[in-house]
C-alpha cells in the first residue's frame, strides 16, 4: 500500500454502454482508494466512433503521446459498427494502444462468482488466460489486389518472433508459480506447420527453465472441449492472439457470461502504462438503458489497482464483488440497473 500516493489515470469510456460501465469502475475504484488511503486522479478522453465521425480518426494523432504520461488506461468499450466498421475502430484506436505501449500480456480470469450459475454442471474452477497481444494473427501485416474483380486475392500473415513468443510463455510460467504450478499451452501444430511448431519448441525450451511447473500442449480444438468437459482441470492457459481470443470468450460463457468478462493489457516492464478493460464490446441494443452489467468493468479496475501496487484494495474490490454477487446483484442479465449493482459494490466496501 502506497499511503498518501495518487495515481494519474487515463480514462477513455468509448462506446455504448462504455461510459456507464466506467463510470461505475471509477467510483467503486475511488471508493477503494479512499479506503486503503491513497488517491486516484483522472483525465477523460472523448475518442470513440462519435469522436472517428467528427474528426475522421478515433484519436488524436498525439492520442498515443497523451496517454504515454498516464500511470495506467482504464478504457470502456468500442465499437459502433452501424455507423464505424469494427476494422477501423478497433485498428484505430485499441490496437495502436496496445502495440504503441508494448502491451503483450493480455490478461483474463475466468471463475465463478458466488451465487453466479455458469451453464456448466462445474461448480468451482479457476483459469487465467494468458494471451499474445501484439503480434501472431493479429500483426495487421497482409493486404487486397485485385478488389472486386474474379482474381482478387486477399492475404492475411501472421507474424510470430521468437521474442514474441518466449516472453508471453514467460510470463505464463511466472503466473503459474504463484498459482497451483500448471501451465497449459495451446497451439494447432499438426496443421500449422511452420508458426505452432514454432511455438511448440519454444514452450519445450522455457518449460526447462520451470522444473516446478506441470506444462501440457493442446491443440485449438482439444483445449476448447476441455474448457466446458473439465475446466476444474486447468490453471494457467496460455495462447497466441487469435486462439487466445476465441478461447477467453469461450471462458467468459462458462462463467457467466460477457458481464463478467475482465480484461488487463499488460506492459509487465512498465516502460509504459497498462490498459485495463472489460471485454464484452459496446452493446448497442441496450446502451443509454442503464441495464449493463458493471461487474466486468469493476473487475478490471480491481486489477487496475493490484497491477499498480494496490494489492489490498484490489482484494476489497473483489471481495466487494463477491458479496455483491452473493446477494444476487449482476447475476442475471437486466435483472438490476447498472446503478443498484454498483450501488451494492459500493455498499460492500463500506460495510468492511
Amino acid at each position: 500500500m502506497n499511503a498518501g500516493k495518487t495515481y494519474d489515470i487515463a480514462l477513455v469510456p468509448g462506446d455504448g454502454i462504455g461510459p456507464d460501465v466506467t463510470k461505475a469502475a471509477w467510483a467503486v475504484a475511488e471508493a477503494a482508494a479512499e479506503r486503503d488511503g491513497f488517491a486516484l486522479a483522472g483525465t477523460t478522453y472523448p475518442w470513440s466512433c462519435n469522436y472517428y465521425l467528427e474528426t475522421g480518426r478515433m484519436m488524436p494523432e498525439d492520442g498515443i503521446e497523451k496517454l504515454r504520461g498516464h500511470d495506467a488506461i482504464l478504457l470502456g468499450a468500442v465499437g459502433w459498427p452501424a455507423t464505424v466498421p469494427d476494422s477501423v475502430s478497433l485498428h484505430g484506436l485499441l490496437l495502436p494502444i496496445r502495440k504503441a505501449f508494448d502491451q503483450y500480456a493480455n490478461i483474463r480470469p475466468h471463475r465463478l462468482l458466488p451465487g453466479v450459475e455458469g451453464p456448466l454442471k462445474a461448480e468451482s474452477f479457476d483459469i487465467l488466460c494468458i494471451r499474445e497481444n501484439t503480434e501472431g494473427e493479429y500483426s495487421g501485416a497482409g493486404g487486397r489486389v485485385h478488389q472486386g474483380m474474379l482474381q482478387e486475392v486477399a492475404v492475411e500473415t501472421a507474424i510470430f518472433t521468437r521474442t514474441g513468443v518466449e516472453r508471453i510463455l514467460r510470463f505464463a510460467f511466472e503466473a503459474a508459480k504463484v498459482r497451483r504450478g500448471r501451465v497449459a499451452s495451446v497451439t494447432k501444430s499438426n496443421a500449422q506447420k511452420h508458426s505452432m511448431v514454432f511455438w511448440d519448441e519454444i514452450t519445450r525450451l522455457v518449460a526447462a527453465d520451470y522444473p516446478d511447473v506441470e506444462v501440457t500442449s493442446y491443440h485449438i480444438d482439444a483445449m476448447a472441449a476441455r474448457m466446458v468437459m473439465a475446466p476444474e482441470t486447468l490453471d494457467v492457459v496460455v495462447a497466441s492472439n487469435l486462439f487466445g481470443d476465441i478461447l477467453t470468450d469461450l471462458g467468459a460463457a462458462i462463467q457467466g457470461g460477457l458481464g463478467f468478462a475482465a480484461s488487463a493489457n499488460v506492459n509487465p516492464t512498465r516502460s509504459a502504462p497498462s490498459m485495463f478493460e472489460p471485454v464484452h464490446g459496446s452493446a448497442p441494443d441496450i446502451a443509454g438503458k442503464g441495464l449493463a452489467n458493471p461487474l466486468a468493468a469493476i473487475w478490471s479496475a480491481a486489477m487496475m489497482l493490484d497491477h499498480l501496487g494496490e494489492a489490498q484494495a484490489s482484494a476489497r474490490i473483489l471481495k466487494a464483488m463477491e458479496a455483491a454477487t452473493t446477494r444476487g446483484f449482476g447475476i442475471r442479465p437486466g435483472a438490476q440497473t447498472t446503478d443498484a449493482i454498483t450501488d451494492a459494490v459500493l455498499t460492500a466496501i463500506n460495510e468492511e
